[in-house]
């Protein structure tokens, strides 16, 4: 296996609503796509939307989840003030602040926030090194 991730899909309960916070309130560039997904370019993958029963038998595994999923999805950004501006507009679209931006204890400055359906999102800025590919 080639060190890579293709796509990630979150399987989600409105897809219309997701797909409006995802375009409309984060600005991802969204593709043209099927009536029943969305696909998002993001730099170096792909952010899918599918709706969670439809994704969950796709997997052959049961629907049914409750709380914490045990993974958050990470954005870095190049400074602390566009963790804030991130996070505010992720609010802004209806996301939900879980914890907000603050100094980290490994040095660095990052907020978590919860997307329509519960999945969380870090907005990170790490002054030691940069995560992830370059800016396009």
């Amino acid at each position: 296996m080639k060190p890579r991730i293709s796509m990630i899909t979150l399987g989600v309960s409105d897809l219309q609503r997701s797909i409006r916070f995802y375009e409309q309130g984060l600005g991802l560039p969204r593709m043209d796509s099927p009536p029943e997904v969305a696909f998002f370019t993001l730099n170096g993958t792909w952010l899918g939307l599918y709706g969670h029963d439809a994704l969950a038998d796709d997997a052959l595994v049961s629907g049914r989840s409750e709380g914490f999923a045990g993974f958050s999805l990470a954005h870095n950004v190049s400074s602390e003030q566009e963790v804030d501006q991130v996070m505010d507009q992720a609010v802004a679209a209806g996301a939900v602040v879980t914890k907000p931006a603050q100094k980290t204890d490994w040095g660095g400055y990052a907020g978590y926030f919860s997307d329509p359906d519960g999945y969380l999102w870090e907005i990170a800025h790490n002054p030691l090194f940069w995560v992830g590919p370059s800016d396009e």
